[in-house]
């Protein structure tokens, strides 16, 4: 018995069936035809990773009612130098956690089937104005919470000397810190408390430094770190690193490195200074003009003592020569009062006898 032929023609040309292949070449035309001039797409990176050849890879991911929606991205190296010089100017940094608007080329890749993003342009106003309205809205929350201030209502000591360093241990900015410190020859003690002070986990490590530090019972603690980009600078506008300014037991500085931005940590720290280097010149200056009014002070005691001195002693003068005259004067008064009594008494005595 003959076996049936089982080789049938699929494509009869009203119900088409497309290879794998073929598929996933037909889904990449029409992207291309539905997105000619590219898309641009916004969201928080993830994952970012540059290659040594280097080739940047990151996915685009935002966050919803219905979960975490991410798309990958490819940012080849050649259209990464050509973005650097907007980077620069804008003071941007790509890195994980940075909400970006990006300009891409939709790509679907065939052999995993996977959809991703080319990306060929950048809006840095997009990012920065979202770092800005992110900052109104928690300084906003601080003020109306009154914690804005907190910090700065403690009171200063006079010439503290006990540091707590809150920065990366090592760094330029303690090189600089411990240098200006060192180099005033004023007996600071420093209490260190590292931390990393950019990138993934630099919040958590911030916080749990100054924690850490506030521990030690410091009279003072400072807040710094190096220059970088201002994206690097938006580490310090997160609100738990705000909070554990604001609620610190002693006076908080910062000195982050930005002669031109200002981050919500030096909004709430007890006094803000645009370096590391200005930060501990200010401390110094403090604990030398602190030391010159003690001295000042009392050089004023002794002067004042000298002419107290002197005054007391011209009244014990006066005095003692007024008791010496009085005195004298008393003996003298005495002697006569003395002699005419003896005198007296002679007579008396005289006349007892004559008679």
């Amino acid at each position: 018995m003959s076996q049936p032929s089982l080789d049938l023609d699929y494509d009869d040309g009203s119900d088409p069936t497309f290879s794998v292949a073929e598929l996933a070449e037909a889904i990449k035309m029409v992207l291309r035809r539905g997105f000619t001039d590219g898309v641009w797409v916004r969201g928080e990176i993830q994952g970012f990773q540059q290659r040594a050849n280097g080739h940047v890879y990151f996915n685009l991911t935002e966050r919803g009612d219905d979960g975490q929606a991410t798309i990958p991205v490819a940012l080849w190296a050649g259209t990464l130098a050509r973005l650097r010089g907007i980077l620069a100017k804008h003071r941007m940094r790509l890195e994980n956690g940075l909400a970006v608007r990006v300009h891409a080329k939709l790509d679907f890749y065939g052999p995993s089937g996977r959809l991703s993003l080319v990306m060929d342009g950048l809006d840095p106003t997009y990012t920065l104005g979202k770092l800005a309205a992110e900052r109104d809205q928690l300084l906003r929350r601080l003020v109306a919470e009154g914690l804005l201030d907190a910090n700065k209502r403690h009171r200063l000591p006079l010439a503290p000397l006990r540091i707590g360093i809150v920065t990366s241990v090592g760094s330029a900015a303690w090189a600089d810190l411990t240098h200006e410190l060192e180099a005033s020859g004023i007996g600071f003690t420093l209490l260190a408390a590292h931390t990393t002070v950019q990138g993934e986990g630099a919040v958590d490590g911030i916080v749990a430094a100054l924690q850490a530090v506030y521990r030690r019972d410091p009279e003072l603690v400072i807040l710094v770190r190096g220059g970088g980009s201002r994206t690097d600078l938006a580490t310090f506008d997160d609100e738990r690193i705000a909070r554990a300014i604001a609620t610190s037991p002693v006076p908080v500085w910062t000195g982050l490195g930005h002669e031109i931005d200002r981050a919500v940590a030096d909004d709430v720290a007890h006094a803000a200074h645009k370096t590391p280097t200005a930060c501990a010149a200010a401390l110094v200056n403090r604990v030398r003009d602190a030391h010159q009014r003690a001295e000042a002070a009392w050089s004023g005691v002794v002067i004042q003592s000298a002419v107290d001195l002197d005054a007391q002693e011209r009244r014990l003068q006066d005095r003692a020569r007024q008791a010496s005259r009085r005195t004298e004067g008393a003996v003298t008064v005495a002697d006569e009062r003395l002699r005419t009594r003896a005198g007296r008494l002679m007579a008396a005595a005289r006349r007892r006898l004559d008679a």
